[in-house]
């Protein structure tokens, strides 16, 4: 049977977190010449979510546990909330290669779905410790794992923890991830493997990234009705018509209620380029933390402060608290990309 047969659903990221999951970045190439800057501000993440939950992080080997330890103690994190676990990874993108933990609320169960993972479609190779992740945890935490066995990144989905689905044709529909499966095939499994009902799909991506169009650099829930969605101001950026075509499409959706969407709309911050390449800052890429909302910020106090006031009101009940991330986007990512949730 499939998880949505027995009860099973993703929940919306705002609910209630026993844990947020990481793994720590050692990926050189994934920030070259800047990984050790990035470990300051990752730090200060870690911090952030340790007054509110437990951290739960995979480390290679005993040596890495020592180096993220030093880390974390400079950065003054309350390591009494933090937990490491020797699961070996290729990358630091526990978004897309972690496990999607599931609950049943009526029978007070929870789950892991592992997809299966292949680096946005097979251009970061090796990726076999990486795919294995979440099979890895389901053993620690004693909890049954389902096996779909098809690819599928958890930056790629969005959920309003109500039956709606949120994604992006440019990622799932692309030939690099399932190319012997139809969008209606998809949709099947989003449906049984995430225990959703009403599925929503819109269209391309922010340049420069590279996960062909991640849901999650784009539009986000806030609440059940509410999604924020990023725009660019600057005709000339371009960015300009992709977002104003997804804000179109946007407008033209229905929830799983079969009402329209409140639509919010936030900044882009000014093109962050390093080395001649476009990197895909987007102040999308927030966490919902149990106490805060994690957002990156990128040197530009203009916008910067514009995202978080936007975003301040759409979460009476938390902090929104922005970090710089302009060395840690380099890794072509942010803190929702870096992160995923373990619901209670």
């Amino acid at each position: 049977m499939t998880p949505k047969q027995l009860g099973f659903h993703f929940p919306a990221e705002w609910e209630k977190h026993r844990a947020t999951w990481l793994s720590w970045p050692h990926k050189e190439a994934s920030w070259p010449g800047k990984i050790n800057s990035i470990y300051p501000r990752y730090a200060e993440f870690v911090k952030l979510l340790a007054e509110g939950e437990r951290v739960c992080i995979n480390v290679n080997n005993s040596q890495m546990q020592v180096e993220a330890t030093h880390w974390l103690k400079k950065a003054m994190v309350n390591m009494s909330q933090v937990d490491f676990f020797h699961n070996p990874t290729n990358d630091a993108w526990c978004r897309d290669h972690g496990p999607a933990f599931l609950v049943n609320r009526k029978e007070n169960k929870k789950a892991i779905v592992d997809w299966g993972y292949n680096a946005w479609g097979d251009k970061y190779p090796p990726y076999d410790l990486d795919d294995v992740i979440p099979t890895r945890i389901s053993k620690s935490l004693n909890l049954p794992v389902f096996n779909p066995n098809i690819v599928m990144e958890g930056g790629s989905v969005e959920f309003n923890g109500k039956g709606t689905l949120l994604t992006t044709r440019a990622c799932l529909l692309n030939p690099n991830r399932n190319p012997h499966l139809t969008q209606t095939d998809i949709e099947r499994y989003l449906s049984e493997y995430y225990g959703v009902n009403h599925i929503l799909w819109l269209g391309d991506g922010i340049e420069g990234d590279d996960t062909d169009g991640h849901i999650d650099d784009l539009t986000r829930f806030v609440n059940s009705d509410t999604v924020v969605t990023v725009v660019e101001e600057d005709k000339a950026d371009t960015n300009y018509e992709i977002l104003q075509e997804n804000l179109r499409e946007l407008a033209t959706l229905r929830l799983e209620t079969g009402k329209q969407m409140n639509i919010v709309e936030l900044p882009m911050p000014p093109s962050v380029v390093y080395e001649d390449q476009r990197l895909p800052a987007s102040y999308a890429n927030f966490y919902i933390a149990n106490k805060y909302v994690v957002v990156p910020t990128f040197r530009n106090t203009y916008t910067d402060e514009k995202a978080l006031n936007i975003l301040e009101p759409l979460f009476p009940e938390k902090q929104v608290v922005g970090i710089d991330s302009t060395d840690i986007i380099w890794g072509l990512g942010s803190f929702h990309c870096l992160s995923q949730q373990e619901p209670e």
